[in-house]
């Protein structure tokens, strides 16, 4: 796969990524600092690592099964492997400039 195609389709991911909401939070999992990275393989599998907000999410399975469906979906990606981490642990500093105004925090 070319550079540049692989550029194309990891930036198609963060831009579904943006469409998938935490049910708790009206922001974007995306701007709200939950994915820390985003790699496509050359066999087009989407490698996901993300968090959520707190360990005891109690939406933590739907948003990351919401994820896998989504991102398997999109346009150049055989299938998604999501990791799940806590390490670093999010918080607020996590957020896009973008999140902070919708919040508030700005």
């Amino acid at each position: 796969m070319e550079p540049a195609e692989k550029l194309e389709i990891e930036t198609r991911i963060g831009e579904v990524l943006r469409t998938i909401h935490d049910p708790e939070i009206p922001v974007n999992i995306y701007d709200l600092g939950l994915i820390y990275d985003i790699n496509l393989d050359d066999d087009s599998i989407a490698h996901i690592t993300m968090t959520l907000t707190a360990p005891n999410c109690p939406m933590a399975e739907e948003l990351i099964e919401e994820v896998k469906y989504k991102i398997g979906g999109c346009r150049g990606v055989k299938e998604c492997n999501l990791k799940l981490t806590f390490s670093p642990p999010w918080d607020k500093s996590m957020l896009s400039e973008e999140a902070k105004l919708e919040l508030g925090f700005l």
